[in-house]
């Protein structure tokens, strides 16, 4: 499994919720919402430092990662994370 984060989505982080290097954004899983992986169950997102580190990868200094009880969710797959064109949000892809 990998985090991939686009040049775009990286440039949204810092740019919107004020990252810099050194920074952390933890994806996890949470109860509610829609999945294509697993219904009933929907990709959260936070500034926080991680506990019991599952993944990580590091863009510019910023730490994306996941901690290892969270890995479940992903079942294996590749998290993708992009801007939406439509919105200038973040879009979480889970191949």
């Amino acid at each position: 499994m990998k985090i991939k984060i686009s040049e775009k989505a990286s440039a949204w982080y810092k740019e919107e919720m004020y990252v810099t290097e050194g920074d952390h954004i933890r994806f996890f899983a949470r109860y509610g919402g829609f999945s294509t992986v697993h219904p009933g169950y929907s990709l959260g997102m936070s500034k926080d430092e991680p506990f019991d580190l599952g993944i990580e990868t590091i863009i510019d200094g910023v730490h994306f990662f996941i901690e290892e009880k969270d890995l479940w969710y992903f079942d294996g797959h590749d998290l993708l994370v992009d801007v939406n064109p439509k919105i200038g949000e973040p879009e979480y892809i889970i191949a």
